[in-house]
């Protein structure tokens, strides 16, 4: 097995870098996996166990393989090269032309426009160079910041579906939201 991810293009924006994901940053991808906070409004509870990063690195590796992923590690740029969040392009399919996204960032780096930047980059590229038509996001309407991070990118509210999710004993719904192509905002 491969000790980074996929072969994702290095992506540059005034204040980050996005580069493969590698083996060496499960550590921060466990931390980041692992806080209540950063998972509050995911599909599936916080972490537990060290050894879920390594399922995780290599569930991705697998699905990267067959381009049905494409996951980058933020760093801040200028400055060191440690994971401070996610942004991943899943649930390809080129002959749909459709993806969804996902993103995630350490609590310590909210607030600041990181994951906008690291997201707008990643669908310039799901656009462009994949020739994507539409990517999707599942929100739970309850995390307002994150539905409002979509929508300055150009991303429409298209449904609630009720009740999607059972995490941690609790019932939530999603917030499903759809961008197309020509309705990007760059």
């Amino acid at each position: 097995m491969s000790d980074s991810l996929s072969a994702v293009p290095l992506l540059e924006t005034p204040r980050l870098r996005l580069r493969t994901v590698q083996r060496s940053d499960l550590d921060a991808i466990y931390r980041l996996h692992s806080d209540s906070r950063a998972m509050r409004y995911w599909s599936f509870p916080a972490w537990t166990e060290r050894r879920q990063a390594n399922d995780w690195f290599e569930q991705r590796q697998r699905l990267a393989e067959r381009e049905e992923v494409w996951p980058w590690a933020i760093t801040l740029n200028p400055g060191d090269d440690t994971l401070v969040g996610i942004v991943t392009l899943f649930a390809v399919n080129r002959g749909q032309q459709r993806a969804e996204a996902g993103y995630q960032l350490d609590p310590s780096h909210w607030g600041q426009g990181y994951a906008q930047e690291a997201l707008r980059a990643a669908l310039g590229y799901g656009f462009d160079a994949l020739e994507l038509r539409r990517v999707e996001a599942d929100i739970d309407p309850r995390n307002e910041p994150s539905c409002r991070l979509v929508e300055r990118l150009g991303f429409r509210r298209e449904g609630l579906m009720r009740e999607r999710w059972r995490v941690n004993d609790e019932i939530t719904d999603t917030a499903f939201y759809g961008l197309l192509a020509r309705e990007f905002v760059r």
